[in-house]
């Protein structure tokens, strides 16, 4: 199942609710907060990770405390502070100072998991591409595999896109357990553009169907259960994209690239460093 989501038109919205009949794994939900402003949030059975897109707040973890979260003042200013709730705990995220923009992406699991902060120090980044290939991107992962035996199989990370460029590229998939060559992940992507006006396109296709494509704009998203799903940015503006994975199986992501393309594995820099970044 792939399918396109609109902006959200509310300053807190829920994008794919916890359960959700085509992606059951996966939870998102974007908050926007004013200054002192207080929103709860509590999943069962669902890790969750409280990135601070913008701003600054203070996080309660049932009884457990996380002060002075976040300061960037966009997501083009720095690598994210986070904090991640663990399972099945009542967050309480309250906007310390100016307002503040929170994306909170969850995964099921049946695990406990303790809280913890994650620095933007502590987030590991990969660059992959090259402007030459039109194919140039920065990965940066703020739950990644840095944080096997503390979380459940949730992975989330930020991608910048250069100008024009494409990510997810080569066309790569992830929906059968198969491994050492593939393992199994639903995928959410939430895109931002600067500009604000700034597009791009998402593709998706699987073998011996007709692919579709649609075109994505700033603060759309897109899900994705199944198929290959590269993604293009258009010339003029940086793409950024907020992604969420969540194992079916098992933590460690691998993807299988369209054996059509494979002519194009070996002229495109850092894949393989990529690949490495999330297994």
């Amino acid at each position: 199942m792939a399918r396109y989501i609109s902006p959200p038109q509310a300053t807190d919205e829920t994008i794919i609710p916890a359960g959700s009949s085509d992606i059951p794994l996966t939870y998102f939900r974007l908050v926007t907060l004013e200054p002192g402003e207080i929103i709860v949030d509590r999943q069962y059975d669902f890790e969750l990770l409280l990135v601070v897109l913008s701003g600054k707040v203070e996080v309660q973890v049932g009884e457990q405390s996380f002060s002075e979260i976040g300061g960037r003042e966009n997501i083009w200013s720095g690598c994210a502070d986070s904090v991640y709730a663990g399972t099945g705990a009542e967050v309480k995220i309250t906007a310390s100072v100016g307002a503040a923009e929170i994306a909170i992406a969850g995964g099921y699991t049946t695990e406990v998991h303790a809280p913890f902060r994650i620095l933007p120090a502590a987030v590991e980044s990969v660059e992959v591409g090259s402007i030459e290939t039109h194919s140039k991107r920065t990965i940066r992962h703020i739950l990644g595999q840095s944080a096997n035996g503390r979380a459940g199989n949730l992975l989330v990370s930020e991608l910048y896109a250069s100008p024009g460029c494409w990510s997810g590229y080569p066309p790569h998939k992830h929906d059968q357990e198969a491994p050492p060559e593939e393992t199994a992940f639903e995928e959410v992507y939430h895109y931002r553009f600067d500009p604000e006006s700034g597009f791009g396109g998402q593709y998706h296709y699987r073998d011996g169907e007709e692919p579709t494509a649609v075109m994505t704009q700033h603060r759309s998203t897109f899900v994705v259960d199944n198929g290959y799903h590269p993604t293009s940015t258009s010339p003029g503006h940086r793409g950024y994209i907020f992604t969420i994975l969540v194992g079916k199986q098992q933590r460690s992501l691998i993807q299988r690239f369209d054996a059509k393309h494979q002519h194009l594995m070996a002229g495109i820099p850092g894949l393989q460093d990529m690949r490495n970044k999330f297994k």
